[in-house]
């Protein structure tokens, strides 16, 4: 039977301060992940109250990304350098931006604590590039007008495959866990091939049957895969992490 402890005894002495709890705020998305969906909203909120009917197609042909001009059928303008990255801050409607915002802050949030912003910010515009790199190669002639930050934030659920969706928030900010996980050992943790089966099946749906309910146009699935891919395969090139001094 143990003995009844006095309230003294489980004071800490004097010189040792309690150690105040650690909490993490409500609202607490990384400046890189916030400055993003500043970008996208500013745009969407240009386009939709500042700019008339002809200043929006302007808009359009010069920031979104069309696959028939990189054919070299239309000659060369700078804007060629610039649509593989500007189109993934443009959007076409409120559904399609406002579900882009919901997933680029759940996956965009501990990638970022994980990666740092310069890097996170690299990420997000290589796995944007190579998003429409796989959309063109399907797609050269298309005229239609691609736009969105799905194919970047793809490549972040990606990324979030190789940590197995492992999160660690001991600093107080949600980050992705642990080292990146070999690809055979991914393919063999069943939640998160279930989740990425599930997210595979329904772009292909939304995308051949071209229907998405609150969005209008079709949905690009091919940019999905391919910045999916790009942030699967290219997680290590992003995260190197310093290993602590030895003796």
């Amino acid at each position: 039977m143990s003995e009844p402890v006095s309230p003294t005894e489980n004071e800490p002495p004097p010189d040792e301060a309690p150690e105040p709890r650690r909490r993490e705020p409500v609202f607490n998305l990384p400046p890189v992940v916030l400055a993003a969906i500043g970008i996208c909203a500013a745009v969407f909120l240009l386009q939709q109250y500042v700019l008339d009917d002809a200043q929006n197609m302007v808009l359009l042909y010069d920031g979104a990304f069309i696959p028939v001009l990189y054919t070299g059928k239309y000659g060369f303008d700078w804007f060629l350098f610039t649509r593989p990255f500007t189109y993934a801050f443009m959007h076409g409607g409120i559904a399609h931006i406002a579900i882009n915002m919901i997933w680029l802050a759940a996956f965009g949030s501990p990638l970022a604590n994980r990666l740092g912003a310069l890097r996170f910010a690299i990420f997000y515009a290589v796995t944007g590039l190579a998003s429409v790199v796989l959309f063109w190669a399907l797609h050269p002639y298309s005229e239609v007008p691609l736009v969105g930050a799905s194919g970047a934030i793809s490549g972040m659920m990606g990324a979030a495959a190789r940590y197995g969706f492992r999160i660690d928030r001991s600093s107080g900010r949600a980050a992705f866990a642990g080292e990146p996980l070999p690809i055979a050992a991914v393919l063999r943790l069943r939640g998160v091939m279930t989740f990425l089966g599930v997210w595979m099946v329904i772009n292909l749906a939304t995308g051949l049957l071209g229907f998405a309910p609150g969005v209008d146009g079709q949905i690009a699935w091919e940019a999905h895969i391919g910045g999916f891919i790009a942030g699967f395969f290219g997680l290590r090139l992003f995260d190197r992490r310093r290993l602590p001094p030895t003796s």
